[in-house]
């Protein structure tokens, strides 16, 4: 069994006000390379902060965050940066495009970063893929909050990443687009072999992934398999 995130006894707390405040505490969960999983859980649960230390977006206050078999809070920002660069993929609520380039040069940005060739045509076949082809030279201001996500969706996957995260990646959407969406994540993430993360509300989305972790309190609750779990339709 390959480990792609290993997450041991991790905290994060913070200095508010002479008080310290919890927002996550002794958290443990692995996940297997392949694997799809979702993280639940009430709003100020700690689930965004999760996904950040699980990414390297932050550093946890304890404990230990090992992704692909690297030890985050070993590295310094530089070196957080480059294991995200080489191994991570990532999908925002807010798309996260940049606004002064195209569809196109939004999804080449990664595979510039890492110096690859051929990187247009590479770009070009995602945007095929999430039906944005004919979208490819239009800006974001130009493209619905549907496309967009479809754009950031087809530059999470253009570096290859090992594990790609999710932080509610239908937040924004209506129903007709967050199912769209929801099938080309996984349909990519299928045919890609990539490691899937999920934080979400949506647990429509939270049943389609294999495996779903509650939060609560900055706790987790639970841990199971989704067959294993009855969640409320509504």
């Amino acid at each position: 069994m390959d480990i792609i995130l290993n997450v041991q006894e991790v905290g994060k707390t913070y200095d508010s006000a002479g008080h310290t405040l919890t927002v996550l505490d002794h958290v443990s969960f692995a996940v297997e390379a392949g694997s799809t999983i979702s993280i639940v859980g009430p709003s100020g649960s700690g689930k965004t902060t999760l996904l950040g230390l699980c990414a390297g977006l932050d550093r946890a206050s304890t404990g230990s965050v090992e992704l692909n078999h690297i030890k985050l809070e070993t590295l310094d920002e530089d070196a957080r940066a480059r294991v995200r660069n080489e191994y991570v993929g990532f999908i925002f609520q807010n798309f996260q495009l940049l606004p002064t380039l195209t569809a196109l040069e939004n999804v080449m940005v990664p595979l510039e970063l890492r110096g690859e060739k051929n990187i247009r045509s590479r770009a070009m076949e995602l945007l095929d893929k999430v039906g944005l082809l004919s979208r490819s030279h239009h800006y974001p201001v130009q493209l619905s909050g549907g496309e967009q996500q479809r754009v950031s969706l087809a530059r999470a996957f253009s570096n290859r990443p090992r594990i790609l995260f999710a932080d509610e990646p239908t937040g924004n959407l209506d129903a007709e687009n967050s199912e769209r969406i929801e099938e080309l994540l996984f349909a990519l993430n299928r045919e890609a072999g990539t490691t899937l993360v999920v934080v979400t509300h949506n647990l429509e989305l939270a049943n389609k992934t294999g495996r779903i972790i509650l939060l609560k309190g900055g706790k987790l609750i639970s841990d199971l398999p989704t067959s294993k779990i009855e969640l409320p339709t509504s």
